[in-house]
C-alpha cells in the first residue's frame, strides 16, 4: 500500500517521456498529424496525369543537407520552393532553414555558404516541413534528380509524422530523357547550360529551386515537339525507351 505514491510517480514519470519523445523529439503532435492526413485524402483524389502541360500546376523543390544518407543520421538544412502556375514560373516561392545543432561537415559549408549560426535560430524541421507543405498543398512536387529529396521527405516524413511522403515527385530527368536518350544524368547546372540558362545562386536552395523551374519549362517546350502533352504521355514514351 505503502508504494502506491511511488508507482504513480513513475508512471507519471513514463508518461511525460513517452510524450516528449514522440511529440518533442519527433515532432509529433494533434494538429501536425490531422493536417497530413487530411492532405493525403486530398492527394487520393487529384489525378494529374491527364492535365495538360500548359494547365498543370506544379512546385519546383530544392533541399540542401548534411550529406546523401537520412537513414545515416544526414539532416535537411534548407528547403527552397517556388511554383509552376499554367506553364509559367511565378512569383511565389518558399524558403526556410532548418534547425541544426551540430558542427557542419566543411564541405558543407563551403557549398553552401551555411554556417552553424545560421541554423541554430532556425525553426525544427517538424514545423519547416508542415510551413513547406501548406505552401504546396495539393500540387505535385518537381526536382531535379529527384531521388534525394525523394529519400530525405520519405524518411523525415515517417519519422517526424509517422506517416509515408504520399506526394508525387516529378523528375526533370524523366523529361529530358524524352528529348533525348542518349543525355547522360546531367548536374543542374550543366543542362542549363545547355539551354542557355543562367546559372544563378547554386547550391541555395531557393536558387537551385528557381534554376529546376526554368528548366522544367523549358523542358515541357521540347517534349511538346516529341508529340508529348502531358504526364501520362511522357511515362508511355519512357517505358518504350526501356
Amino acid at each position: 500500500m505503502g508504494f502506491h505514491p511511488f508507482v504513480q510517480f513513475v508512471r507519471s514519470i513514463q508518461g511525460k517521456l513517452q510524450t516528449n519523445m514522440f511529440g518533442g523529439m519527433n515532432g509529433q503532435n494533434p494538429q501536425h498529424i490531422a493536417f497530413i492526413r487530411q492532405m493525403q485524402r486530398e492527394l487520393e483524389n487529384t489525378d494529374v496525369m491527364a492535365i495538360p502541360f500548359k494547365k498543370l500546376n506544379v512546385t519546383v523543390f530544392d533541399i540542401e543537407t548534411t550529406g546523401f544518407y537520412p537513414d545515416k543520421g544526414d539532416q535537411i538544412i534548407s528547403i527552397g520552393a517556388i511554383k509552376i502556375i499554367s506553364g509559367k514560373v511565378s512569383e511565389d516561392n518558399f524558403y526556410s532553414l532548418v534547425h541544426f545543432d551540430e558542427p557542419l561537415p566543411s564541405e558543407i559549408k563551403e557549398l553552401t555558404g551555411l554556417s552553424e549560426d545560421d541554423l541554430e535560430k532556425a525553426p525544427p524541421l517538424s514545423e519547416v516541413l508542415i510551413s513547406f507543405l501548406e505552401f504546396v498543398k495539393e500540387m505535385p512536387l518537381v526536382a531535379h534528380h529527384a531521388n534525394h529529396e525523394k529519400s530525405f521527405m520519405q524518411y523525415s516524413s515517417w519519422k517526424l509524422f509517422r506517416t509515408p511522403f504520399k506526394h508525387r515527385i516529378l523528375d526533370t530527368s524523366f523529361l529530358y530523357r524524352i528529348t533525348d536518350p542518349n543525355k547522360v544524368l546531367w548536374k543542374l547546372e550543366d543542362i542549363c547550360e545547355f539551354y542557355n540558362i543562367p546559372v544563378k545562386e547554386r547550391h541555395h536552395a531557393l536558387g537551385d529551386a528557381k534554376l529546376t523551374a526554368i528548366l522544367w519549362c523549358c523542358l515541357i517546350e521540347e517534349v511538346h515537339k516529341v508529340g508529348c502533352s502531358n504526364l501520362k504521355e511522357v511515362y508511355e514514351c519512357i517505358a518504350r525507351l526501356r
